[in-house]
């Protein structure tokens, strides 16, 4: 072992080792970084390996030009790893505190002063900042911060155990500054002759550390390379030994846990394993042979019968579904559900229903005892709403079963779609094809496709095969769209799926098929089949060797860079073209300076989301009374359900601002685009959505924390309302002022879409008490799409307001099961989430309770319930119409009005109907209490409620706003 220079007086604040194998190029650049720190007394160790090529020179050349502050040093013979040259590293730093440097990577210019200042003001053995992946080979250097939630901050621990994340997810050691005599006292090294070395050593540390301090400076710059034929040891995980080392690592940590008296972070860490370090390997497994695949089964159930089966629910069901079949070697299932861990979202098992409960395998729910507890614990998939979705709206697994040659150029593909619980029909008419598209989606100039000629039912299966010749079918330009994907598209009863062809072995497609690329031959003369890395077949173009030369070159030379010079700025103004700014400019500046159209009226029900609300009533009105109009509805997503004698267009898109600039009339319930001004010529009738219990607008201590000028900017798009529909004085105490909307502003009409309600009130009125008819009540169902109701049940709705979880999937305050037993013999309970919410119910409750949330208009349901459970939701004002009985399950009722914006009258006094906050409490009232009980005990406060919050709502709202305003519009 070779020391380059001699050591100086002097001792530096910080030494930084540098490591190096067969790395010359970007040595001098990661010694710079140190050399440059704004902290001067730095010295650096470089530590070689023993590369074969001149990297040692370079760090001895580095160490000559820098005597005083760089020395080198040669390990003997190469050591495999990183551990050997780090701990020759801390063996001959002479500083305070010691950091770690990779030769590829650089450190931030700041990194030394910012964790010696902080070591040195909280005394900490151990420092650590924000480490950043930066991916140099990308055309932007994308930049990706290391685990950031745990630098948000600047924070002292005392001990690890305060902040388990840490130990679990920031396993680097090259992102810390560790004062040297702490690493020497607890005789910490990095392991030798085993990768992960980093996540043994930083638990050490972790562990051993009496004060720990994190800054949010960034401190290390971790330079990734995607594009590379030599992978870094972590990435080789084709290598079995690769994942047999990290199981290895792992079980050191965890009797290292166990020894300093941590035992509590080891479940963290399990957490962890199961949703990322286990993951990372799964992936790759449907790219692996047999025989790794087994062996790998044997490692990983080794280590997975140490996890403490209580991290299985702190995880993804996915994850712990792959983990668990991976316990039981169960491929069959596995290999599958790799395919939906690698493919968010997508359904790769045909899944089962038991009791009520959706599983996504049969097998192992029948073990005995614990075992099969545990499993129907871990594969019971309900939640996540599969049942739930027709065909069109999922995305099923599609296995390529077979991949062969026919002829020149031609190949025989097959597969088979999973089918979950049947949502293929065995009768329904099938129908398919085969389409190749470029992966680049700015080259898209066209796509190809195949028919296929049999797809038929196989079990729990669509199985299909087709033909596709490629070498006619795939006309590429070459160059630009080198890939091409393929999907199926199967069409089931007039409804589309579209799944990618999963390549389940490896070796499957293989051989290569002629094309002929329109930049002719000499750019590419062949496809080769390719297995993406989501597992999915694709085709890439392969060049002839020889032209590939010529090409290669042209591409590198002045003709090539000015043709993707080209290519970048086409794209860039396509992108520019298309961008939000642009098509507000076009609206203001185009736009609106052509003609107005004379009775064009544009439409808009919850911002496009929905063909529903008083926009809907008022717009049937007009088409009922034979109007002679031109009507513009807008949608969001796809327009199932919209109205076939009307024109659509999707928001925000050129023909949606054309309508809206040229419009005589706007008719919406919520807002058009904020920065869209009305020209002077058109109306603006704003119907709104619902009447208020929580503060609006300017009345919401938010709007009120806004600064002047974005006050006059939200200000100046509600001055754009011609017209406010009110509904009761309470509007004009409430939404009016909070809008600061004028008088003349005000319509007091009602709500058009309540007029269904005051007729339905009015017509039981006049059959007498009761219940309704039947002949009513089937006809509601019908149109709602539900299944008909006995006539000795009622029907109960529950409609909660709109709830932050953290995600858009709501879950019920109660037992929907539990309940379904309770009453499910004297109510049929429908659910309506809030349109920005989504909730999924159980098999088991399947008749019982009815999931009525997709149906866009509201105003149908609220007229087939018999009573109304809700908590804040506005549509309380609107059932209040209908003269029946309402509950209110307030089980948050503090936290709503004391923690949210507050609200405008204290519910608990004035609603008109029993108050519950408890599930027990909500079951007792119904037990207690029968419906025909609370409409005679609650009549006054309905009365009283009603007249306060709608007395404007006469039945005749939409009739009045037609005639006021579109009465000319009659056919003479």
């Amino acid at each position: 072992m070779n020391g380059v220079n001699a050591d100086v007086d002097q001792r530096p604040a910080v030494s930084v080792v540098v490591i190096v194998y067969n790395d010359e190029a970007r040595l001098p650049t990661a010694v710079r970084s140190v050399l440059e720190q704004t902290l001067r007394s730095v010295e650096v160790v470089i530590v070689d390996d023993h590369s074969t090529d001149g990297s040692y020179e370079v760090a001895a050349r580095l160490a000559a030009e820098h005597p005083d502050r760089v020395r080198a040093y040669r390990l003997p013979g190469n050591s495999g790893g990183c551990g050997a040259p780090r701990n020759q590293g801390i063996r001959e730093t002479r500083g305070e505190y010691v950091l770690f440097l990779d030769s590829d990577d650089v450190l931030e210019r700041n990194a030394c002063r910012n964790m010696l200042e902080a070591a040195e003001s909280t005394g900490a053995d151990l420092v650590s900042g924000l480490c950043v992946r930066v991916h140099v080979d990308t055309r932007t250097r994308k930049e990706v911060k290391w685990y950031p939630w745990l630098y948000a901050r600047t924070r002292t621990l005392d001990s690890v155990s305060e902040l388990p994340d840490l130990l679990v997810y920031d396993t680097l050691s090259t992102n810390k500054c560790y004062r040297r005599d702490f690493l020497v006292d607890n005789r910490l090294e990095f392991p030798v002759g085993i990768h992960y070395e980093d996540l043994f050593f930083s638990a050490q540390a972790y562990a051993a550390a009496r004060r720990i301090t994190l800054i949010p400076n960034r401190v290390y710059d971790w330079n990734v390379v995607e594009r590379t034929e030599s992978k870094s040891i972590s990435n080789r995980r084709a290598e079995i030994a690769n994942f047999a080392h990290r199981m290895e690592i792992h079980r050191r940590v965890d009797r290292l846990l166990a020894d300093q008296g941590m035992r509590e972070l080891k479940f963290h860490k399990d957490v962890k394993f199961l949703k990322h370090d286990l993951v990372l390997h799964l992936r790759d497994l449907p790219f692996r042979d047999a025989a790794y695949r087994q062996e790998f089964a044997g490692l990983a159930r080794a280590y997975l019968a140490s996890i403490d089966p209580a991290a299985y629910d702190e995880v993804e069901p996915i994850h712990a579904i792959c983990a668990h079949l991976l316990r039981m070697s169960d491929w069959d299932n596995l290999l599958p559900a790799v395919d939906t861990l690698t493919n968010r979202d997508k359904v790769s098992a045909p899944l089962v229903e038991r009791d009520g409960r959706i599983y996504w395998c049969a097998e192992h729910l029948d073990a005995p005892g614990e075992e099969g507890e545990f499993a129907r614990r871990i594969l019971d998939v309900t939640e996540l709403g599969y049942h739930a979705r027709p065909v069109g709206k999922l995305f099923l697994r599609n296995e390529l079963t077979e991949y062969r040659e026919t002829g020149r150029g031609a190949v025989r593909l097959a597969g088979r779609v999973t089918n979950p619980l049947g949502v293929i029909p065995p009768g329904a008419r099938l129908t398919a094809e085969l389409e190749f598209y470029a992966r680049r989606p700015g080259v898209r100039f066209q796509t190809f496709r195949v028919p296929v000629a049999t797809v038929r039912h196989d079990g729990p299966y669509v199985s299909w095969q087709a033909t596709a010749d490629i070498s006619r079918t795939l006309r590429p330009l070459g160059i630009v769209d080198a890939v091409w994907d393929v999907r199926l598209h199967l069409d089931v009863d007039g409804e589309r799926t579209s799944s990618r062809l999963t390549a389940a072995e490896p070796g499957l497609a293989t051989g290569a098929l002629p094309v002929r690329p329109r930049l002719t031959r000499l750019v590419a003369d062949r496809v080769e089949p390719q297995i993406s890395a989501r597992g999915h077949l694709a085709f890439r173009l392969v060049p002839d060797k020889k032209a590939n030369v010529l090409v290669t070159r042209g591409l590198q030379g002045t003709p090539g860079r000015l043709a993707k010079t080209g290519y970048r700025k086409a794209k860039t103004l396509r992108k520019k073209a298309t961008s939000g700014d642009t098509k507000i400019r076009l609206y203001h500046e185009v736009f609106q300076r052509m003609p107005m159209r004379r009775r064009l009226v544009v439409f808009e029900s919850h911002l496009g989301r929905q063909y529903s609300d008083s926009p809907r009533a008022i717009y049937e009105e007009m088409r009922r009374q034979g109007l002679d109009f031109e009507a513009v509805w807008s949608y969001t997503g796809r327009p199932k359900g919209f109205p076939a004698d009307a024109t659509l267009v999707r928001r925000w898109s050129l023909p949606y601002l054309r309508a809206l600039a040229r419009a005589e009339f706007w008719i919406d319930n919520q807002s058009f685009p904020l920065k869209l001004t009305k020209r002077p010529g058109t109306t603006y009738l704003q119907t709104w959505h619902g009447s208020a219990l929580k503060r609006m607008g300017f009345d919401e201590s938010g709007w009120k924390l806004k600064t002047r000028a974005e006050q006059a900017e939200q200000q100046r798009t509600l001055d754009r309302f011609d017209h406010f529909l009110i509904r009761s004085e309470h509007d004009v105490r409430t939404l009016a002022k909070a809008f600061r909307l004028r008088e003349k502003v005000l319509l007091r009409v009602g709500y058009p879409r309540n007029d269904a309600l005051v007729r339905a009130r009015e017509a039981r009125g006049a059959r007498g008490d009761g219940a309704r008819a039947a002949a009513e009540r089937a006809s509601l169902a019908a149109e709602l799409g539900i299944p008909p109701i006995p006539a000795d049940k009622k029907v109960l709705l529950y409609a909660p307001t709109f709830r932050h979880q953290g995600q858009r999937r709501f879950t019920l305050p109660f037992d929907v099961e539990r309940f379904a037993e309770t009453f499910g013999d004297e109510y049929v309970l429908l659910v309506r989430a809030h349109y920005l919410n989504h909730v999924v119910l159980p098999p088991s409750v399947r008749g019982r309770v009815i999931d009525v949330s997709a149906h866009h208009d509201v105003t149908p349901v609220l007229a087939l319930a018999d009573a109304l459970i809700t908590d804040y939701s506005s549509v309380m004002f609107d059932y209040a119409l209908l003269d029946r009985p309402m509950l209110f399950f307030t089980y948050d009722y503090e936290e709503y009005v004391h923690e949210g914006r507050g609200t405008y009258f204290d519910l608990l006094e004035r609603a008109p109907g029993p108050i519950v906050r408890t599930e027990d409490e909500l079951t007792s009232v119904l037990r207690s209490m029968p419906l025909e009980e609370q409409t005679l005990k609650y009549a006054a406060a309905r009365e009283r409620f009603t007249a306060d919050f709608g007395e404007y709502d006469k039945g005749t709202a939409a009739q009045s706003v037609v005639d006021q305003f579109f009465s000319e519009w009659r056919h003479k």
